[in-house]
Protein backbone atom coordinates (compact mmCIF):
# COMPACT_ATOMS: atom_id res chain seq x y z
CA UNK A 1 0.00 0.00 0.00
CA UNK A 2 2.74 2.46 0.98
CA UNK A 3 4.82 1.51 -2.06
CA UNK A 4 1.81 2.00 -4.32
CA UNK A 5 1.36 5.49 -2.94
CA UNK A 6 5.04 6.19 -3.59
CA UNK A 7 4.96 5.09 -7.24
CA UNK A 8 3.32 7.36 -9.78
CA UNK A 9 3.64 9.22 -13.02
CA UNK A 10 5.90 12.23 -12.88
CA UNK A 11 6.85 14.28 -15.92
CA UNK A 12 8.97 16.89 -14.19
CA UNK A 13 12.72 16.90 -13.50
CA UNK A 14 14.35 14.49 -11.04
CA UNK A 15 13.41 15.53 -7.52
CA UNK A 16 13.11 14.35 -3.95
CA UNK A 17 9.66 13.86 -2.44
CA UNK A 18 8.68 13.80 1.24
CA UNK A 19 5.67 11.53 1.74
CA UNK A 20 3.69 11.31 4.96
CA UNK A 21 1.68 8.10 5.19
CA UNK A 22 0.10 6.74 8.36
CA UNK A 23 2.53 8.45 10.72
CA UNK A 24 5.70 7.68 8.78
CA UNK A 25 8.06 9.93 6.85
CA UNK A 26 9.41 8.53 3.57
CA UNK A 27 12.13 10.26 1.62
CA UNK A 28 11.70 9.14 -1.99
CA UNK A 29 14.22 9.77 -4.73
CA UNK A 30 12.58 9.96 -8.16
CA UNK A 31 14.23 9.12 -11.45
CA UNK A 32 12.54 9.94 -14.74
CA UNK A 33 11.92 7.45 -17.53
CA UNK A 34 9.97 8.35 -20.67
CA UNK A 35 6.53 8.02 -19.10
CA UNK A 36 6.88 6.88 -15.52
CA UNK A 37 8.76 7.75 -12.37
CA UNK A 38 10.59 4.96 -10.60
CA UNK A 39 10.49 5.68 -6.88
CA UNK A 40 12.95 4.20 -4.45
CA UNK A 41 12.23 4.53 -0.77
CA UNK A 42 15.44 5.70 0.86
CA UNK A 43 14.45 5.95 4.49
CA UNK A 44 11.46 5.63 6.76
CA UNK A 45 11.09 7.48 10.08
CA UNK A 46 8.29 7.77 12.61
CA UNK A 47 6.40 11.07 12.75
CA UNK A 48 5.24 12.68 15.99
CA UNK A 49 2.26 14.96 16.74
CA UNK A 50 4.27 18.19 16.43
CA UNK A 51 5.22 17.12 12.89
CA UNK A 52 1.72 16.32 11.61
CA UNK A 53 -0.90 18.26 13.61
CA UNK A 54 -3.13 20.69 11.76
CA UNK A 55 -2.22 24.27 12.65
CA UNK A 56 -5.75 24.89 13.87
CA UNK A 57 -6.59 24.31 17.56
CA UNK A 58 -10.33 24.16 16.84
CA UNK A 59 -9.85 21.21 14.47
CA UNK A 60 -7.76 19.39 17.09
CA UNK A 61 -10.39 19.94 19.79
CA UNK A 62 -13.36 19.00 17.59
CA UNK A 63 -11.70 15.69 16.69
CA UNK A 64 -11.07 14.97 20.38
CA UNK A 65 -14.67 15.80 21.35
CA UNK A 66 -16.06 13.55 18.60
CA UNK A 67 -13.84 10.67 19.72
CA UNK A 68 -14.80 11.21 23.38
CA UNK A 69 -18.52 10.93 22.58
CA UNK A 70 -17.96 7.66 20.69
CA UNK A 71 -15.79 6.34 23.52
CA UNK A 72 -18.57 6.87 26.07
CA UNK A 73 -21.15 5.23 23.81
CA UNK A 74 -19.20 2.02 23.31
CA UNK A 75 -17.43 1.86 26.68
CA UNK A 76 -19.51 -1.07 27.93
CA UNK A 77 -20.01 -3.00 24.67
CA UNK A 78 -16.49 -2.80 23.23
CA UNK A 79 -14.01 -1.26 25.68
CA UNK A 80 -10.70 0.13 24.41
CA UNK A 81 -7.29 -0.17 26.04
CA UNK A 82 -4.10 1.86 25.84
CA UNK A 83 -0.72 0.16 26.27
CA UNK A 84 1.64 2.35 28.25
CA UNK A 85 5.43 1.99 27.88
CA UNK A 86 6.37 -1.11 29.81
CA UNK A 87 3.48 -3.23 28.56
CA UNK A 88 0.72 -2.44 31.06
CA UNK A 89 -2.73 -1.83 29.55
CA UNK A 90 -5.08 0.89 30.80
CA UNK A 91 -8.80 0.73 30.08
CA UNK A 92 -10.13 3.84 28.35
CA UNK A 93 -13.16 4.84 30.39
CA UNK A 94 -14.83 7.99 31.65
CA UNK A 95 -13.19 7.82 35.09
CA UNK A 96 -9.67 8.22 33.67
CA UNK A 97 -10.28 10.29 30.52
CA UNK A 98 -10.81 14.05 30.79
CA UNK A 99 -10.20 17.40 29.09
CA UNK A 100 -7.50 19.85 30.25
CA UNK A 101 -7.43 23.55 29.25
CA UNK A 102 -4.29 24.44 27.30
CA UNK A 103 -4.30 28.23 27.60
CA UNK A 104 -4.61 30.36 30.71
CA UNK A 105 -6.93 33.04 29.31
CA UNK A 106 -8.97 30.74 27.06
CA UNK A 107 -10.37 27.78 29.03
CA UNK A 108 -12.58 26.85 26.07
CA UNK A 109 -9.66 25.24 24.20
CA UNK A 110 -8.88 21.86 25.75
CA UNK A 111 -7.12 18.62 24.92
CA UNK A 112 -8.20 15.09 25.83
CA UNK A 113 -5.89 13.25 28.24
CA UNK A 114 -5.67 9.81 29.80
CA UNK A 115 -4.81 9.74 33.51
CA UNK A 116 -3.41 6.91 35.60
CA UNK A 117 -6.31 5.07 37.34
CA UNK A 118 -4.08 4.66 40.41
CA UNK A 119 -2.78 8.25 40.46
CA UNK A 120 -5.16 10.75 38.88
CA UNK A 121 -2.59 13.55 38.93
CA UNK A 122 -0.39 11.59 36.50
CA UNK A 123 -1.14 12.00 32.79
CA UNK A 124 -0.26 8.94 30.68
CA UNK A 125 -1.26 9.98 27.17
CA UNK A 126 -2.93 12.65 25.02
CA UNK A 127 -5.39 12.09 22.18
CA UNK A 128 -4.10 13.81 19.02
CA UNK A 129 -4.42 13.15 15.30
CA UNK A 130 -6.90 10.27 15.72
CA UNK A 131 -4.81 8.29 18.22
CA UNK A 132 -3.42 8.21 21.76
CA UNK A 133 0.19 9.30 22.23
CA UNK A 134 2.40 8.64 25.28
CA UNK A 135 3.64 11.84 26.92
CA UNK A 136 7.25 11.22 25.86
CA UNK A 137 6.16 11.00 22.21
CA UNK A 138 4.39 14.37 22.44
CA UNK A 139 7.73 16.07 23.14
CA UNK A 140 9.59 14.42 20.25
CA UNK A 141 10.06 15.43 16.61
CA UNK A 142 11.23 13.70 13.43
CA UNK A 143 12.12 17.05 11.87
CA UNK A 144 15.93 17.37 11.94
CA UNK A 145 15.64 21.13 11.38
CA UNK A 146 14.20 21.46 14.89
CA UNK A 147 17.47 21.76 16.78
CA UNK A 148 18.45 24.27 19.44
CA UNK A 149 16.17 27.09 20.57
CA UNK A 150 13.18 27.42 18.23
CA UNK A 151 10.42 30.02 18.51
CA UNK A 152 7.02 28.50 19.32
CA UNK A 153 4.63 29.19 16.44
CA UNK A 154 2.40 26.26 15.45
CA UNK A 155 -0.46 24.63 17.37
CA UNK A 156 1.65 21.49 17.71
CA UNK A 157 4.50 23.47 19.29
CA UNK A 158 2.01 25.14 21.65
CA UNK A 159 0.92 21.68 22.80
CA UNK A 160 4.57 20.67 23.34
CA UNK A 161 5.01 23.82 25.46
CA UNK A 162 1.88 22.94 27.45
CA UNK A 163 3.10 19.37 28.04
CA UNK A 164 6.55 20.53 29.18
CA UNK A 165 5.08 23.14 31.51
CA UNK A 166 1.87 21.69 32.91
CA UNK A 167 2.45 17.94 32.69
CA UNK A 168 6.17 17.15 32.75
CA UNK A 169 7.14 19.93 35.16
CA UNK A 170 3.78 20.43 36.87
CA UNK A 171 2.97 16.75 37.46
CA UNK A 172 5.92 14.46 36.72
CA UNK A 173 9.22 16.17 37.51
CA UNK A 174 8.25 18.79 40.06
CA UNK A 175 9.72 18.10 43.49
CA UNK A 176 7.23 17.66 46.33
CA UNK A 177 9.32 20.19 48.28
CA UNK A 178 8.99 22.77 45.51
CA UNK A 179 6.32 25.40 46.06
CA UNK A 180 6.86 27.06 42.68
CA UNK A 181 4.22 26.33 40.08
CA UNK A 182 3.94 27.78 36.59
CA UNK A 183 0.39 28.58 35.46
CA UNK A 184 -0.57 27.70 31.91
CA UNK A 185 0.76 30.09 29.29
CA UNK A 186 -1.40 32.27 27.09
CA UNK A 187 -2.18 31.39 23.47
CA UNK A 188 0.14 34.14 22.25
CA UNK A 189 2.92 33.72 24.84
CA UNK A 190 6.33 34.47 23.40
CA UNK A 191 8.25 31.25 23.98
CA UNK A 192 11.14 29.17 22.71
CA UNK A 193 11.61 25.42 23.04
CA UNK A 194 15.08 23.90 23.22
CA UNK A 195 15.22 20.86 20.92
CA UNK A 196 18.10 18.40 21.17
CA UNK A 197 18.41 15.28 19.00
CA UNK A 198 14.67 15.09 18.42
CA UNK A 199 13.60 15.80 22.02
CA UNK A 200 12.10 18.94 23.56
CA UNK A 201 14.35 19.34 26.60
CA UNK A 202 13.69 22.89 27.86
CA UNK A 203 11.74 26.07 27.28
CA UNK A 204 11.67 29.70 28.26
CA UNK A 205 9.01 32.40 27.93
CA UNK A 206 9.32 36.17 27.63
CA UNK A 207 7.02 39.06 28.46
CA UNK A 208 7.51 41.43 25.55
CA UNK A 209 8.06 45.13 26.23
CA UNK A 210 4.74 46.92 25.75
CA UNK A 211 2.59 43.81 26.31
CA UNK A 212 -0.11 43.83 28.98
CA UNK A 213 0.97 42.64 32.42
CA UNK A 214 -2.41 41.01 32.96
CA UNK A 215 -5.79 40.84 31.28
CA UNK A 216 -7.26 42.68 34.27
CA UNK A 217 -4.95 45.69 34.08
CA UNK A 218 -3.95 48.38 31.62
CA UNK A 219 -0.31 48.32 32.76
CA UNK A 220 2.27 47.19 30.22
CA UNK A 221 5.77 45.80 30.66
CA UNK A 222 8.41 48.52 30.46
CA UNK A 223 11.18 46.14 29.40
CA UNK A 224 11.51 42.58 28.03
CA UNK A 225 11.23 40.11 30.93
CA UNK A 226 12.39 36.48 31.06
CA UNK A 227 9.35 35.05 32.81
CA UNK A 228 9.53 31.24 33.06
CA UNK A 229 12.35 28.76 32.45
CA UNK A 230 12.32 24.98 32.71
CA UNK A 231 14.98 22.38 31.91
CA UNK A 232 14.07 18.69 32.05
CA UNK A 233 15.73 16.84 34.90
CA UNK A 234 17.83 14.48 32.76
CA UNK A 235 19.21 17.39 30.71
CA UNK A 236 20.48 19.49 33.61
CA UNK A 237 24.20 19.99 34.22
CA UNK A 238 24.55 20.52 30.46
CA UNK A 239 24.82 24.31 30.33
CA UNK A 240 21.35 24.86 28.89
CA UNK A 241 20.64 27.64 31.39
CA UNK A 242 23.65 29.58 30.11
CA UNK A 243 22.48 29.10 26.52
CA UNK A 244 18.99 30.29 27.39
CA UNK A 245 20.27 33.44 29.11
CA UNK A 246 22.60 34.16 26.19
CA UNK A 247 19.79 33.68 23.68
CA UNK A 248 17.50 35.95 25.70
CA UNK A 249 20.11 38.72 25.81
CA UNK A 250 20.95 38.35 22.13
CA UNK A 251 17.26 38.55 21.21
CA UNK A 252 17.08 42.10 22.59
CA UNK A 253 20.48 43.60 21.80
CA UNK A 254 19.05 47.11 21.35
CA UNK A 255 17.49 47.23 24.83
CA UNK A 256 19.38 48.96 27.65
CA UNK A 257 17.69 46.87 30.34
CA UNK A 258 16.37 43.30 30.49
CA UNK A 259 14.39 41.73 33.31
CA UNK A 260 14.05 38.34 34.97
CA UNK A 261 10.80 37.81 36.86
CA UNK A 262 10.94 38.04 40.64
CA UNK A 263 11.53 35.93 42.67
CA UNK A 264 14.61 34.29 41.17
CA UNK A 265 15.52 30.90 42.63
CA UNK A 266 18.96 30.30 44.15
CA UNK A 267 19.77 27.84 41.37
CA UNK A 268 18.88 30.45 38.76
CA UNK A 269 21.05 32.99 40.60
CA UNK A 270 23.96 30.57 40.30
CA UNK A 271 23.39 30.40 36.53
CA UNK A 272 23.13 34.21 36.39
CA UNK A 273 26.40 34.56 38.31
CA UNK A 274 28.26 32.26 35.95
CA UNK A 275 26.68 33.91 32.91
CA UNK A 276 27.52 37.46 34.04
CA UNK A 277 31.09 36.46 34.85
CA UNK A 278 31.41 35.02 31.35
CA UNK A 279 29.62 37.98 29.73
CA UNK A 280 30.56 41.09 31.78
CA UNK A 281 29.02 43.29 29.09
CA UNK A 282 25.60 42.11 30.31
CA UNK A 283 26.15 42.98 34.00
CA UNK A 284 24.46 46.38 33.70
CA UNK A 285 21.51 45.05 31.67
CA UNK A 286 20.02 42.26 33.80
CA UNK A 287 17.54 43.16 36.54
CA UNK A 288 15.29 41.19 38.85
CA UNK A 289 11.90 42.84 38.30
CA UNK A 290 8.32 42.92 39.40
CA UNK A 291 5.70 43.85 36.81
CA UNK A 292 5.51 46.26 35.08
CA UNK A 293 9.22 46.86 35.74
CA UNK A 294 9.67 50.57 36.46
CA UNK A 295 12.85 51.70 38.23
CA UNK A 296 11.33 51.25 41.70
CA UNK A 297 10.61 47.61 40.82
CA UNK A 298 14.10 46.68 39.63
CA UNK A 299 17.10 45.25 41.47
CA UNK A 300 20.43 44.80 39.71
CA UNK A 301 21.14 41.07 39.59
CA UNK A 302 24.91 41.55 39.46
CA UNK A 303 24.83 43.98 42.39
CA UNK A 304 22.66 41.61 44.43
CA UNK A 305 25.09 38.75 43.74
CA UNK A 306 28.01 40.91 44.94
CA UNK A 307 26.18 42.00 48.10
CA UNK A 308 24.77 38.55 48.88
CA UNK A 309 27.38 35.98 47.80
CA UNK A 310 25.33 33.15 49.30
CA UNK A 311 22.81 33.57 46.48
CA UNK A 312 25.17 32.02 43.97
CA UNK A 313 27.61 30.16 46.21
CA UNK A 314 28.38 26.70 44.80
CA UNK A 315 27.82 25.27 48.30
CA UNK A 316 24.32 26.73 48.46
CA UNK A 317 21.12 25.40 47.00
CA UNK A 318 17.62 26.74 47.00
CA UNK A 319 15.14 24.81 49.10
CA UNK A 320 13.03 24.26 46.01
CA UNK A 321 13.68 22.20 42.88
CA UNK A 322 15.60 23.74 40.03
CA UNK A 323 12.73 24.26 37.63
CA UNK A 324 14.19 27.54 36.41
CA UNK A 325 17.84 26.49 36.42
CA UNK A 326 19.65 25.70 33.22
CA UNK A 327 21.70 22.70 34.25
CA UNK A 328 23.26 22.73 37.71
CA UNK A 329 22.46 20.95 40.93
CA UNK A 330 24.30 22.20 44.03
CA UNK A 331 24.52 21.05 47.62
CA UNK A 332 22.88 22.87 50.52
CA UNK A 333 25.25 24.81 52.77
CA UNK A 334 25.54 23.80 56.41
CA UNK A 335 25.84 27.45 57.41
CA UNK A 336 23.11 29.86 56.32
CA UNK A 337 24.99 32.95 57.57
CA UNK A 338 26.23 35.33 54.86
CA UNK A 339 29.99 35.45 54.37
CA UNK A 340 31.92 38.63 55.15
CA UNK A 341 33.50 40.36 52.17
CA UNK A 342 37.24 40.92 52.10
CA UNK A 343 38.76 44.33 51.25
CA UNK A 344 39.12 43.55 47.55
CA UNK A 345 35.51 42.45 47.30
CA UNK A 346 34.38 45.56 49.20
CA UNK A 347 36.21 47.83 46.76
CA UNK A 348 34.67 45.97 43.82
CA UNK A 349 31.19 46.31 45.31
CA UNK A 350 31.67 50.02 46.08
CA UNK A 351 32.82 50.69 42.53
CA UNK A 352 29.87 48.76 41.15
CA UNK A 353 27.42 50.67 43.39
CA UNK A 354 28.85 53.99 42.20
CA UNK A 355 28.62 52.85 38.59
CA UNK A 356 25.03 51.67 39.09
CA UNK A 357 24.02 54.95 40.77
CA UNK A 358 25.50 56.98 37.91
CA UNK A 359 23.71 54.75 35.40
CA UNK A 360 20.45 55.19 37.36
CA UNK A 361 20.65 59.00 37.51
CA UNK A 362 21.54 59.25 33.81
CA UNK A 363 18.43 57.24 32.95
CA UNK A 364 16.34 59.29 35.41
CA UNK A 365 17.49 62.59 33.86
CA UNK A 366 16.77 61.19 30.41
CA UNK A 367 13.22 60.24 31.45
CA UNK A 368 12.59 63.64 33.07
CA UNK A 369 13.80 65.46 29.98
CA UNK A 370 11.27 63.69 27.73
Amino acid sequence: MILQKAIGVHKGPPTEILLQVQGFTMYVATFITKEMTLCIILSIGHLYPVDILADNPEVIQEAAEAYYEKLLQRASSSPEFFSIPGGEKVKLEDSCVCFLPVYREDPKYKILVLTDPQAKERVLAIYLNQSWWPIEDIVKTADSSREGLIQVQTSGERIVLFVLNSIIFGMLERSSANDTFFVSHSAKESAKIFWRNGDAVAFYTVKIKGSLCDVNTSQCYLLPVLDTVFVRRKYRRCGLGMKILHDFCQSFVTEDALGISCPISADMYQVCHKFLQTHPEEQDRLWEVEAPGDWSQRVSIWLKIQLEPGLSDKNTVCQTASEEEGGCHVERAQDDEPRCLDAGQMNEVQLFICHSMIHFFINLLFLLSE
